[in-house]
Parts: C-alpha cells; sequence; structure tokens
C-alpha cells in the first residue's frame, strides 16, 4: 500500500512542476478527493449509501471536489485544482489527469431510467480546464479534451477535442507520443485545421485575389487607351 502510494505521489509530480516534495503532493485538494472516494466508493459497495454519501459531501466540503461514491476510478487519477463534479457511473481509467472546473455529467435526468449516464474515461486521457464531457460516451485512450469544450460523442483514441460542441482534430504522430500534455491542448496548435487544409484555403484566396487585382489593373489600362487624348474645348484664335 505504501509503494503504490509512492507511485501514486510520484506520478502527479511527473505531470505537475510545481511541488518540490511528495508531501506537497500528499496535501493537494485532488489527493485528498480521492483518497476519500475510496472510502466512499468502499461503503457504497457495501450497500452503506448513507455512510458513503457523508464521506462524499466531507470531501467536496474539503476540497470543492464532487466525486459521487458510485464513480469507478483507476490508478494514478489527479485532478489539479478543483470545482470539478463526476457523476455516479462515471469510469475513469489509470492515469489519467482532469484540470479545475470540469463536469463528468448525465443525460435525461428527469426520464426515471438509471443504467450508464455519465462518461467513461479511458487510460491516459487528459481533460482540459472548463471542459464539459456529457452522457454515457467513451473518451478512448491518450485522448485530450481541450479547454472549455463540451463532449457529447465518443472520442476515437488518440484524438484531440476542441470547440463548443467540440470536433475532433487529427493529431500528428509525433504530438500523439508525447508522454503528457499539459491542459490537453498543445500551445502551437499543430492539430488546428489552418495548420493543413485552412492555410491551402487562405493560400488559393490570396492567389485568386491577386489574379482579380491583375484583371482590374488590365481593364484600367485598356479602357483609358481607348478614351484616346483629351479633347480641346472652346475656338482656337
Amino acid at each position: 500500500m505504501f509503494k503504490s502510494l509512492i507511485t501514486y505521489l510520484d506520478s502527479i509530480r511527473a505531470r505537475d512542476p510545481a511541488p518540490r516534495s511528495r508531501w506537497e503532493v500528499l496535501i493537494y485538494p485532488g489527493v485528498l478527493a480521492v483518497g476519500l472516494h475510496r472510502i466512499a466508493h468502499w461503503l457504497f459497495g457495501v450497500r452503506m449509501f448513507f455512510l458513503a454519501r457523508f464521506v462524499n459531501h466531507f470531501a467536496r466540503f474539503l476540497t470543492a471536489i464532487d466525486i459521487h461514491p458510485g464513480a469507478k476510478i483507476g490508478r494514478n487519477f489527479f485532478i489539479d485544482h478543483g470545482f470539478t463534479v463526476i457523476g455516479e457511473t462515471a469510469i475513469i481509467g489509470d492515469n489519467v489527469t482532469i484540470y479545475q472546473c470540469v463536469t463528468l455529467g448525465g443525460t435525461n435526468p428527469t426520464n426515471g431510467i438509471g443504467g450508464k449516464r455519465h462518461p467513461t474515461l479511458e487510460d491516459n486521457v487528459i481533460i482540459g480546464s472548463g471542459a464539459q464531457i456529457i452522457g454515457p460516451i467513451t473518451v478512448g485512450k491518450r485522448g485530450r479534451v481541450g479547454a472549455n469544450a463540451v463532449v457529447t460523442d465518443d472520442v476515437p483514441e488518440g484524438a484531440t477535442m476542441i470547440g463548443l460542441k467540440a470536433r475532433s482534430t487529427l493529431v500528428p504522430a509525433e504530438e500523439w507520443l508525447k508522454d503528457f500534455i499539459p491542459y490537453g491542448t498543445p500551445c502551437d496548435e499543430p492539430c488546428e485545421e489552418l495548420m493543413e487544409t485552412g492555410s491551402a484555403r487562405i493560400a488559393s484566396l490570396e492567389k485568386q485575389l491577386a489574379a482579380m487585382q491583375a484583371e482590374v489593373a488590365s481593364l484600367k489600362s485598356a479602357g483609358t487607351a481607348d478614351d484616346g487624348p483629351p479633347q480641346r474645348s472652346g475656338t482656337d484664335d
């Protein structure tokens, strides 16, 4: 158990350059929230629902992180900062990173149907701050969700989701193979459409504009030549 804790703390230090020691990581709100969730989840599993909820609310009071006792969480889960909500049927794999103000929310809260209502995050997923992952969808392994994106469809393995509603972008292999990308969004945005199709489209439009300008200049020259020399008015002396 002690070795597992050390491995967990070291995995967080590998993703966060701020802490100077494991002791600092140990008092992170996300670490406290996950630790208390382990207790709440065990109580939930033995059907001690009230006590599970009590631990859940106590953890939320301390950390501003709300993890339902029923949520299933894998190894080395890191919540960087707080104000995160994780629903009852959410499933989180190993080495997942979530930043602040993220919601793993459910759909159809008024239809009376339980079942799988919340997302599944597979291994090595990164969720940027403010992202909303809604419904019983799956974010594939090494998937990235950019800040403030709203995701309501499955995310393919290795894809990056950006925007509102989020759209998938292709990620170059060298970017995909990186161990960790903070906030799930590369700063130079190599996966943005403007880097490929957008740039080509802009170049095409600039070429068309240059051709139109040349044509307008040619028409002006032809019009000036057709007018001939200016006519003198009045009578000669």
